[in-house]
């Protein structure tokens, strides 16, 4: 399965944005581009996060990730640096209605839905 959407031109925009930086103390963010490619897969599939293909890691884990992004406002400053190119704009338009969709399907506060 062909995961990559980001091109190394649009990787080199976002990744000075990330957190986890090898260069930075404590501990890094292992493979922030294949995080990135997961949450990008997300938003055009419109797929649940349990659905998240094996390639991506552990689907938990990635949730868990794009909840910190959130409330660290990583998500923002990643849109505010996306926002001026036009070739991006159906994913941003399309992050935020999966966002709001998983509200809308009754998650609990934390990303998940529990076992039925």
């Amino acid at each position: 399965m062909a995961i990559e959407e980001l091109n190394d031109q649009v990787w080199a925009r976002l990744s000075p944005h990330l957190p986890g930086k090898k260069s930075g103390p404590g501990r890094s963010g292992n493979n922030n581009r294949l995080f990135v490619e997961a949450v990008l897969w997300l938003a055009r599939s419109g797929a649940r996060w349990r659905a998240l293909p094996s390639e991506f890691g552990k689907w938990n884990s990635v949730c868990q990730r794009f909840n910190r992004w959130g409330r660290a406002g990583v998500r923002e400053t990643l849109f505010k640096a996306l926002a001026d190119d036009p070739d991006f704009e159906y994913i941003l338009v399309g992050s935020t209605i999966v966002g709001h969709t998983s509200i809308a399907q009754g998650l609990k506060k934390g990303g998940y839905r529990s076992a039925p």
